[in-house]
């Protein structure tokens, strides 16, 4: 690859959630009618040229994980339940970010498209996190990230990080569920 592709494009809809830690954006290549193999390797491409060390999937199918293994991009799948009780799965996501922030890592969390349940993982993390202090906060920080509302699918989320014990100081010692 040479000249301007070499070092690929940005995701569709990237968006730094923590300038050079957290990341969010639709699924590299596009979401299902519209992927395109060729983009997800320029996209993936772009991921590793910039540092990124994790990709996390909360898609419920395995798209994409093979691609980020054969381009050396490390990639977590949390599939994110559309219905029933999320507690324990969210908990166990903002754990995992946690982890890999805090390890020093640069982290893209993604579904097909930069959906609100996606906006609001961001949202709970920050609060869960302790980097703000309170869900209004999050969700006020992360819709003007994006530019538009937090819909009830992704205040929802925000909303179960209280039902983990709320916000403030899982920066400094991580909850348990």
């Amino acid at each position: 690859m040479r000249g301007k592709w070499a070092a690929g494009i940005p995701p569709r809809n990237f968006t730094w959630v923590i300038r050079d830690g957290l990341a969010i954006s639709e699924r590299p290549g596009g979401f299902a009618p519209h992927h395109r193999r060729v983009r997800r390797h320029e996209e993936i491409v772009w991921l590793r040229a910039q540092g990124f060390t994790t990709v996390v999937s909360l898609l419920p199918s395995t798209h994409n994980l093979q691609a980020y293994a054969e381009l050396q991009v490390a990639a977590l799948h949390r599939p994110l339940p559309t219905a029933g009780d999320v507690r324990s799965v969210l908990a166990d996501l903002l754990r995992d970010l946690h982890g890999l922030l805090l390890a020093g890592g640069r982290v893209l969390v993604h579904q097909d498209d930069l959906s609100d349940r996606v906006v609001g993982v961001a949202a709970a993390y920050l609060w869960w996190s302790g980097r703000l202090a309170n869900a209004q906060q999050a969700i006020t920080v992360v819709e003007h990230l994006v530019g538009h509302p937090l819909a009830p699918a992704g205040r929802e989320l925000v909303a179960v990080v209280d039902t983990l014990g709320g916000g403030s100081g899982a920066l400094r010692s991580p909850r348990t569920t």
